[in-house]
């Protein structure tokens, strides 16, 4: 090998000066931006897994949704880590405003792409929230009512009486009225019988309560009503109010029907019959 001469000496000794001119001068301007920097990261990552710790302590305490939690922690922190990193960017002297002018656009484009979807998520994470029904629950929305089978992120799943499924986008299901029938665990089967107005009163009010007295799913602790409802020309409405359970709703509902109609029958009462008055002029 040969040996260096001179000039390539002083050459290499020149660029080491310059580079370490430049680092010298690199910390003169920057060190304490970079130190602050540094300080910034490691408390901002401290306060994040603070705060994300004290959110999903506060959630937990609350009974939010289990589904639920692993998503709203993850946004959470993903949030927060954007915001510091942000203001780490800031702290080195880099221009944030063309990052946040691009953040905001990307957010907006796909927002509007996903506007439907988002309306769904956002109402699926409102009802995993507040728990207006459960599964299992029967419940009234959108015109259907049936047992909730299941509740997802963007959507709801009903099975309706007659074995159907029904699928519910969250978004129009949250913001809609919403008949939880399984809330209270017991609901009243309302039901209205035309009797002609021949028969007895007495008589027809005592059938309709050997029924009741003999439903298996009227619940004993309540106070069930017979009630006269309307008078008509020919004929008397009862009001007929059976407390029962939830999950036996129907079970009563037909039930009632059936042997009313049975006993009415066995004890001879008989339906509205028509009346004709004819007046003759002469």
């Amino acid at each position: 090998m040969g040996k260096l001469t001179p000039d390539a000496m002083e050459q290499a000794q020149a660029r080491l000066e310059l580079f370490y001119t430049q680092v010298v001068t690199f910390l003169t301007l920057y060190s304490g931006r970079v130190l602050l920097a540094a300080l910034t990261l490691v408390v901002g990552l401290w306060v994040i897994g603070w705060i994300t710790k004290l959110l999903s302590s506060t959630m937990t305490k609350r009974h939010v949704d289990r589904d639920v939690q692993p998503f709203l922690l993850s946004l959470v922190n993903g949030l927060l880590r954007v915001l510091l990193l942000l203001s780490i960017a800031s702290t080195l002297g880099v221009q944030t405003t063309s990052f946040v002018a691009i953040i905001g656009a990307a957010g907006l484009a796909v927002g509007l792409a996903l506007q439907g979807s988002l309306a769904n998520f956002a109402g699926g994470v409102l009802i995993l929230i507040f728990k207006p029904f459960r599964v299992s629950d029967l419940i009234s929305a959108q015109g259907f009512t049936g047992h909730v089978e299941a509740i997802r992120i963007f959507d709801t799943t009903l099975l309706t009486l007659d074995n159907k499924t029904i699928i519910l986008p969250n978004g129009t299901l949250s913001t809609s009225p919403i008949m939880n029938i399984s809330t209270k665990g017991v609901i009243r089967v309302d039901q209205v019988y035309n009797v002609g107005s021949q028969n007895d009163l007495d008589a027809t009010k005592s059938a309709i309560l050997k029924v009741v007295s003999t439903c298996p799913y009227a619940l004993n602790n309540r106070q069930h009503d017979v009630l006269i409802a309307k008078l008509n020309a020919n004929s008397r409405d009862y009001d007929v109010r059976v407390w029962t359970k939830s999950d036996t709703y129907w079970e009563t509902y037909y039930y009632m029907l059936e042997n009313i109609a049975r006993q009415f029958a066995k004890d001879g009462i008989e339906a509205p019959k028509p009346k004709m008055f004819i007046t003759n002029e002469a």
